[in-house]
C-alpha cells in the first residue's frame, strides 16, 4: 500500500465527484470557471492556470469592469452586459443529457474530439469580479456593486470615488486592472486621473476638485499590458508570459506543450514554461515532479534526485524554466519529460508556483 490505503467507498465517492466535475467542465466550462474563481483560495491550480485552461477550451474571459462586474466572477452574454436572466446558448445536441448512455469504448487517443461539440454555454463570457483586484477587498467590492445597483451606473472615476469612498491606491489598482475602460480611458490615462479623482470625496462639495489635463499617452505595449494585469489581478485574460519569449524558445528548438502530442517518443527535447507546481510525494523515492505551463498547455517534468541536487537553486527558485530531457508518452497519451538539465527562463511577468510535499 506504500503506507497509504484508499478505501473502496472513498474511491467511489471521489470518482463520482470527478465525473460530475468533468461533465460540468465539458458542457459548461464558463460557469465551471466562474464557480472555481468564486471559491478561491482552493484546490491544486491557481486562478491564472484555471483561466489559461478555460481560454484554450474556447471560454472568453474579460477584465474587471466597474460598470458590469460583480464583487466576484460571473457570466455575461458575449455581446452585452452582465448575465442576469439571458438564457445560455444551447447550440449542441441533447444526447449527453439522457440518463442511459451507450457503453464506454476503449480509449482511442487518435479519435477526433472537440469540446465545441458539447459546450452548452457558448453564448456567455466570464467577467472577473472587482474583489479579484489588488487592494479591493470583498467588502469594498460589494459596496461598489451595491451603490451601482441602488443609484445607477457611475458617470466617471470621480463619481465612483465619491459614491463608493475609494482611495487613490484603490483607484490606481482598478486602473491597472483595466476596470475603467468603460469610461474610454486607457490604463495610463486612468492611472494619471486616479489621484485627482480620489479627491472628490463625500465630505467635499461636489465639483470643487481641481483636475489637470493629462498628456498624450502612448498606447501600452502588449508586454506592458500583461505586466499591469498580473500586478493588479494576478491573471491575464488574453495573454500569457511565455508567448513573449516563444520566439527565443523556437530559435533554440524548444517545443511547446502542443508539440509534445506528436513529437517522437524517446527523443531528447527542450521545453520552456512557467513553473506552476513542484511536488515531491513521500512515496516517490526522492523524485520531484515539476509542472510547467506555456501558452498552449501543461507539461509534466520528472526530476531525479541527482538532477534536483545538481540544479537545486535554479529548480527551486526560478519562476520559469527551460528543461532538456527525454520525452515519454503512455498508451493513453499522457506525456512526461524526464529532465537531464534545467536553466532559468527570463519572462516579462513572473508568477509564484504552488509547491507541495
Amino acid at each position: 500500500f506504500a503506507n497509504f490505503g484508499f478505501a473502496e467507498s472513498h474511491a467511489l465517492s471521489f470518482a463520482l465527484l470527478v465525473y460530475a466535475s468533468s461533465w460540468l467542465k465539458l458542457h459548461y466550462p464558463g460557469a465551471f470557471l466562474a464557480s472555481l474563481l468564486r471559491a478561491q483560495p482552493m484546490g491544486f491550480y491557481s486562478p491564472a492556470t484555471l483561466i489559461a485552461d478555460a481560454r484554450r477550451h474556447g471560454v472568453e474571459v474579460r477584465r474587471p469592469d466597474v460598470q458590469t462586474s460583480g464583487a466576484d466572477a460571473g457570466l455575461e452574454p458575449l455581446g452585452g452586459s452582465r448575465y442576469d436572466s439571458a438564457p445560455p446558448n444551447h447550440s449542441t445536441s441533447a444526447h449527453c443529457l439522457t440518463r442511459d448512455q451507450p457503453p464506454v469504448l476503449p480509449f482511442d487517443p487518435t479519435a477526433p474530439f472537440s469540446t465545441d461539440d458539447h459546450r452548452r454555454d457558448a453564448g456567455l463570457a466570464v467577467r472577473l469580479g472587482l474583489a479579484s483586484v489588488r487592494g479591493i477587498s470583498g467588502v469594498v467590492a460589494e459596496r461598489i456593486v451595491a451603490e451601482r445597483k441602488q443609484h445607477g451606473p457611475y458617470r466617471d472615476m470621480a463619481d465612483l470615488a465619491r459614491r463608493a469612498g475609494l482611495t487613490t491606491p484603490q483607484l490606481e489598482s482598478l486602473a491597472a486592472a483595466g476596470a475603467f475602460a468603460c469610461f474610454g480611458l486607457s490604463t495610463r490615462q486612468a492611472l494619471w486621473a486616479a489621484g485627482s479623482a480620489a479627491q472628490n470625496r463625500p465630505e467635499y462639495l461636489a465639483g470643487t476638485t481641481t483636475t489637470v489635463q493629462p498628456p498624450l499617452f502612448a498606447l501600452p505595449t502588449e508586454a506592458e499590458r500583461l505586466v499591469a494585469d498580473m500586478w493588479a489581478t494576478g491573471v491575464s485574460t488574453d495573454d500569457h508570459p511565455i508567448r513573449h519569449v516563444r520566439e527565443l524558445l523556437t530559435a533554440r528548438g524548444a517545443l511547446s506543450a502542443d508539440d509534445l502530442v506528436t513529437a517522437e517518443v524517446g527523443r531528447r527535447i527542450e521545453v520552456g514554461g512557467l513553473v506552476i507546481h513542484r511536488q515531491r510525494p513521500s512515496t516517490a523515492s526522492g523524485i520531484t515532479f515539476v509542472n510547467l505551463e506555456d501558452e498552449t498547455g501543461l507539461i509534466n517534468v520528472v526530476c531525479s534526485p541527482g538532477l534536483w541536487k545538481r540544479y537545486r537553486p535554479i529548480a527551486r527558485e526560478s519562476s520559469a524554466l527551460v528543461v532538456r530531457g527525454t520525452l515519454e508518452r503512455s498508451p493513453e497519451g499522457v506525456t512526461n519529460v524526464v529532465a537531464d538539465r534545467v536553466e532559468p527562463l527570463p519572462v516579462v511577468a513572473s508568477t509564484r508556483s504552488r509547491d507541495f510535499q
